[in-house]
């Protein structure tokens, strides 16, 4: 299993504040992204995994679009932070 401390300091910290935010939402998706992420690179064939992993990359990506069109400098913060390529905009 892949582990990110920088990740868990972050959820730590946001958890003692408010466990509703999308920051904190963003990052318990992305938390949760990298443990399936490293469970299918063992088990290439749990497809039940995979739906899962696209619902939530989809749950994570439109918590992304919300918070870019509400605060665009914590967007930018959150990005640069959990190092996630930034969204297309079409």
């Amino acid at each position: 299993m892949v582990k990110n401390s920088f990740i868990s300091v972050i959820s730590q910290k946001e958890s003692e504040e408010n466990r509703g935010s999308v920051e904190f939402q963003i990052i318990s998706f992305t938390t949760k992204i990298k443990k399936l992420t490293s469970h299918l690179e063992l088990h290439k064939k749990d497809f039940s995994s995979h739906r899962g992993l696209r619902e939530i990359l989809g749950k994570r990506q439109q918590l992304l679009a919300y918070l870019s069109k509400k605060n665009r400098g914590r967007y930018k913060e959150l990005i640069g932070e959990l190092d996630i390529r930034e969204r297309k905009t079409c």
